[in-house]
């Protein structure tokens, strides 16, 4: 029975030996073939990017068969579809557009001020803010002693005036006559002084000695009311400013050019401003020769008209200065340029219809939507528009332009 037992167990041991070295070889023989599909694997991936061989079904981008590895062509097809257009390089004068901040202000030699020339109540008013007024039109009546004064003082030497016309030079010398003139032109002028009309004062009589002291001040332009900084009741000194009449069919644009920018404005400058989307022509006008110390700007006074009543003054705009290049430059769209793989910019030179090759230029002054670039001589074709279409297919096919 122990010899029994004793060889059972030797064949169990022996059967789980021969169980553990099946497996380790087993093991070893999987790691073995997958280590080998690996490097196969590697080696095809490195011969298939040393040669390039990039088909693309749709046939969007192949390498230049004739430049093979500094280029790319591309089909008509697909030239079309990204909407691709080539054209020469050539020197131009090209427009430069300086833009600065501008502000809206009423036309100063256009506006009025209103204001009473003697202190005065104001009494009623005759015309609300950003109403439009015609010249003459009332706008407020006050009322002042001195005013009253000066009409009673009027009346008198109107009727001494009116009597000692009627007589004749027997009756009154000389002297009476031209004291009594005098005295009358003295009075007439007085209430011109203080703010009266001619028709205003003809109205004056003894049948409304009542209204004494109350005057209207009219509209002395047409325009509109751009502020009234008063109230009913109020007590005005004289030249206090009552209401601001402006005529807005034109006005001024106050500019804040830097310091130090670029190009000479001067009234030839072409210029255009831009509020709300729309443009409008301006004229320069008048230029700053003092630096203001709040902003640090120069003010550059333009003019604008405003047939359609749509600009207001307050309102905030964008102003463009429009200078042209001294000689012709070579400028492209900045559509037209790319970042490379380098950062640096970069066009797309057509060697043959369809075949483009990335060359690095250097960037100069900048004209609007044109960039002046250098680096390409004129004359070469270019890739106008697109250019981010053939950027990334290069970029697919791994391109680099400095062969790293």
């Amino acid at each position: 029975m122990k010899l029994s037992i004793f060889c059972f167990a030797r064949s169990a041991k022996a059967l789980s030996s021969a169980c553990v070295h099946r497996a380790l070889d087993t093991f070893f023989t999987v790691f073995i073939k997958t280590v080998t599909l690996l490097v196969l694997s590697v080696s095809s991936l490195t011969f298939a990017g040393e040669g390039h061989d990039h088909n693309d079904t749709n046939n969007t981008a192949k390498s230049s068969p004739s430049d093979h590895g500094q280029g790319i062509a591309l089909s008509e097809r697909s030239m079309a579809l990204a909407q691709i257009k080539v054209a020469p390089l050539q020197a131009r004068t090209h427009n430069k557009t300086l833009y600065a901040p501008g502000e809206l202000k009423a036309n100063g030699y256009s506006s009025y001020i209103v204001s009473a020339r003697t202190e005065s109540v104001v009494i009623e008013r005759h015309a609300m803010l950003g109403e439009h007024v015609n010249q003459g039109q009332p706008l407020v009546t006050l009322f002042s002693e001195k005013m009253a004064n000066a009409q009673a003082d009027y009346l008198v030497a109107a009727s001494e005036w009116q009597r000692v016309k009627q007589l004749d030079n027997r009756a009154v010398s000389e002297s009476a006559r031209l004291k009594a003139q005098s005295q009358y032109n003295a009075s007439y002028g007085q209430l011109i002084a203080l703010g009266l009309t001619t028709e205003a004062i003809d109205t004056i009589s003894k049948d409304n000695i009542a209204s004494f002291g109350q005057y209207s001040l009219v509209a002395q332009t047409s325009g509109v009311v751009l502020n009234d900084d008063f109230t009913q009741g109020q007590r005005v000194e004289a030249g206090q400013s009552i209401m601001t009449i402006a005529d807005e069919s034109s006005l001024w644009v106050e500019a804040k050019v830097a310091p130090y920018s670029d190009g000479a404005i001067n009234k030839a400058t072409a210029v255009n401003i831009v509020v709300n989307g729309r443009t409008y022509p301006a004229k320069v006008i008048q230029e700053a020769h003092v630096i203001d110390p709040t902003t640090r700007t120069r003010v550059i006074r333009l003019k604008v008209d405003n047939p359609q009543d749509k600009l207001h003054a307050g309102m905030f705009v964008d102003v463009h200065f429009t200078f042209a290049s001294t000689t012709p430059v070579l400028a492209l769209p900045q559509s037209a340029l790319m970042r490379g793989s380098d950062g640096d910019w970069q066009v797309f030179v057509q060697q043959s219809p369809g075949e483009f090759l990335p060359v690095e230029v250097e960037l100069g002054e900048r004209f609007g939507r044109y960039q002046q670039i250098s680096g390409v001589p004129a004359g070469v074709n270019v890739a106008m528009t697109g250019a981010f279409f053939i950027s990334s297919q290069l970029a697919k096919s791994g391109f680099d332009p400095h062969n790293h």
